[in-house]
This record gives C-alpha cells, sequence and structure tokens, in this order.
C-alpha cells in the first residue's frame, strides 16, 4: 500500500518540488498551500507523513503543527518541517513543538527523500533500505514553470 504523504508549503515551486521527487519515490502526495489547509486535509485524508513549511498564510507551520500534536487522532502522525526560519530558536521551537524532523531551506531533495523514508524504516513501516543518487531526484531548475500554473494561465 502507498504512503500518504500531505506536502504543505505557500511557495507553488517548492510544494511541486516536494510532490515531484517523493511521487518518483512511489509515495502518494496531497498537498496544500497553508496549516489551515493543511488540517483540513489530513482530517480528510489521514497521511501518513506530512511535510511542512512554517512561513505561510491564515495559520503557519508552527501553529499547524501544534494542532496536531495536540489532536490524538493525528498525534502520532510524524512531522518534518521544511523552512527557511534557520534561525536557532526555530528550530527549537519546531523540535519543542513535535517536530520529528527540521531541515531547512534551500534543501536537497535527496535529503529530504532519505529522511522520509528512514522515519516509515524507523516506525517498522517500510523494510527496503534505498540507495538514492543525483539522478533519481529533481531540482527546482528541472520543474517546467508550466506545471506550476493554473489550467490556462501563463506567464
Amino acid at each position: 500500500m502507498l504512503k500518504k504523504i500531505l506536502a504543505v508549503d505557500d511557495e507553488r515551486h517548492i510544494v511541486r518540488l516536494v510532490q515531484v521527487n517523493l511521487q518518483k519515490e512511489g509515495f502518494e502526495v496531497a498537498t496544500a498551500s497553508n496549516g489551515r489547509e493543511a488540517l483540513e486535509k489530513v482530517a480528510a485524508d489521514k497521511p501518513d507523513l506530512v511535510v511542512l513549511d512554517v512561513m505561510m498564510p491564515e495559520m503557519d507551520g508552527f501553529e499547524a503543527l501544534k494542532k496536531l500534536k495536540e489532536d490524538p487522532e493525528t498525534a502520532g502522525i510524524p512531522v518534518i518541517m521544511l523552512t527557511a526560519k534557520a534561525q536557532d530558536a526555530d528550530v527549537f521551537r519546531g523540535w519543542q513543538s513535535g517536530a520529528d524532523l527540521y531541515l531547512t531551506k534551500p534543501f536537497n531533495p535527496q535529503e529530504l527523500i532519505t529522511f522520509v523514508k528512514r522515519i516509515f524504516q524507523s516506525r517498522g513501516e517500510q523494510e527496503e533500505t534505498y540507495d538514492i543518487s543525483d539522478e533519481d531526484t529533481f531540482s527546482v531548475d528541472d520543474i517546467d514553470e508550466s506545471l506550476l500554473l493554473p489550467p490556462g494561465e501563463s506567464r
């Protein structure tokens, strides 16, 4: 059964980068653009893991993380914070709020994939080990910008 991952970021190119790379590794990936939408999708879709940005409109990632960890139904879902907020106080807040991992942008998609798989392996949810090379991932430069725009819209 495919593992479901929710990628949450208000920057479309980042959420698409996460989505494309995780899908290429065989994960089912849903997306959200803010913390409020993330909580709605978690309630509806029950993902196995959440990749969560911090700085977003409507509800930031720290608040969304707090709500996820306070709810007994979602407290056990692993959360990877993926954010540009790299100050020690921000990292500490992420750990203190219950993040399973705190990655800062810019990030290497290989690193994210490796950590996602390690989280599942550590929970006994995935038995295989993986060897990921640079050829197996996409960078921001590799993604066709037309994929990021709504249908019919162009720059």
